[in-house]
């Protein structure tokens, strides 16, 4: 029995000491508590529970943060424009509201061709509201100890499915049934015609996933970069060793570096699934007008 406690005792030490940080022979983390993730900052937790039956209806911190973002906005434009209108000379707040406004009709005229102008301005209000709101939820994430939104791929399918749905009502409003066109080409020879409407259709309805998954993919792969080596910095920085805190000063500017190629990467992702949009809204109007 003596034995058996001697071993069971040893084997207890064994899987304390299992996992465990060493610095200078002493142990610094007896593996006890659970390393964090580069992805637990994309976790969801419920901040109100909400029971309807047999219903469960929660809101959630995507949910506060989509809240945060659409409250921001209104404040910038509210605090603009407040007392009928803007400053002759505007501030730093009016220029960034006025250079949204100015881009977005500025892509529309671009990237949507065969329209009127009229016609070109019943779209502006849906790409302006789609690029500010992925502009300012993409620029929210960049906040420490905020969440971002555009990283859950749930969220950008529902966006990018939803716009999907109403590019081709579009479509239908615009050609009728004479929009089934768009699956066969002009001057395809007849026998290629049953594979070219099946990988056109593909082709149109991986529209909804692909905007979704190119702004989820890039999002979370630049914030787990950025918070990977941010974990690795600091680890380096609190080590008791003057070398391990010299070394530390490359992960620290990769650490920047990334940061500030992250904040690029959030505006051009706004910007990018803002031209898919629009391209996608031109082949539903012209059809193979372009071709």
């Amino acid at each position: 029995m003596e034995n058996e406690r001697k071993f069971l005792d040893w084997q207890n030490q064994i899987e304390l000491l299992d996992g465990a940080v060493w610095s200078n022979g002493e142990i610094v983390n007896n593996g006890s508590s659970t390393a964090s993730s580069p992805l637990d900052q994309f976790s969801i937790h419920p901040i109100l529970d909400l029971h309807m039956g047999n219903y469960y209806f929660s809101f959630t911190n995507p949910s506060l943060s989509m809240l945060l973002t659409l409250g921001l906005v209104l404040l910038l434009v509210f605090v603009v424009t407040k007392k009928g209108g803007g400053k002759s000379v505007p501030n730093a707040w009016q220029s960034l509201v006025e250079l949204i406004y100015d881009f977005v009709p500025n892509l529309v005229n671009e990237q949507i061709g065969g329209l009127s102008g009229n016609v070109k301005q019943k779209f502006f209000p849906c790409i302006s509201v789609t690029f500010t709101f992925l502009l300012f939820c993409n620029l929210q994430g960049m906040i420490p100890f905020s969440f971002t939104v555009t990283s859950h791929f749930l969220i950008t399918l529902a966006l990018s499915f939803s716009i999907f749905i109403g590019i081709t009502i579009v479509g239908f409003q615009r050609h009728g049934l004479h929009f089934f066109s768009f699956l066969l080409p002009a001057g395809v020879p007849l026998p290629l015609a049953p594979f070219l409407v099946l990988l056109e259709l593909i082709s149109h309805c991986f529209r909804a996933l692909s905007s979704g998954i190119r702004l989820f993919a890039n999002m979370m792969a630049g914030h787990s970069s950025v918070k990977i080596l941010s974990g690795f910095a600091w680890t380096m920085l609190f080590l008791n060793n003057i070398f391990y805190f010299i070394g530390d000063l490359g992960p620290l500017f990769i650490v920047l570096a990334l940061t500030g190629l992250e904040l690029g990467v959030a505006i051009s992702q706004a910007h990018v699934s803002t031209i898919s949009i629009c391209i996608y809204l031109n082949d539903a109007t012209n059809l193979h007008q372009n071709e």
